[in-house]
């Protein structure tokens, strides 16, 4: 968009977007520790599920649903 000099309205319009989805901001806040320990799950356990990551996040005291212990095998860092 910056590079051809189009503005936002056209940039969304070749891309086939909504400009709305371009400006829209997350709604959750990136927990970057939480992140750090499910990597660290990862490397330690490798044959641990995201199930099992579930149990283990529970028992350490962190408050996640299965679908948070999940997105290590999917990460959202695309954000």
């Amino acid at each position: 968009m910056k590079e051809k000099g189009y503005n936002q309205r056209r940039a969304c319009a070749l891309a086939g977007i909504s400009p709305r989805v371009y400006r829209r901001k997350p709604k959750r806040p990136l927990d970057k520790d939480l992140r750090e320990r499910l990597r660290k799950l990862s490397a330690e356990r490798r044959r641990f599920g995201y199930r099992r990551r579930h149990i283990l996040l529970k028992r350490e005291g962190w408050h996640v649903n299965w679908i948070g212990a999940r997105e290590e095998i999917d990460p959202v860092d695309r954000l």
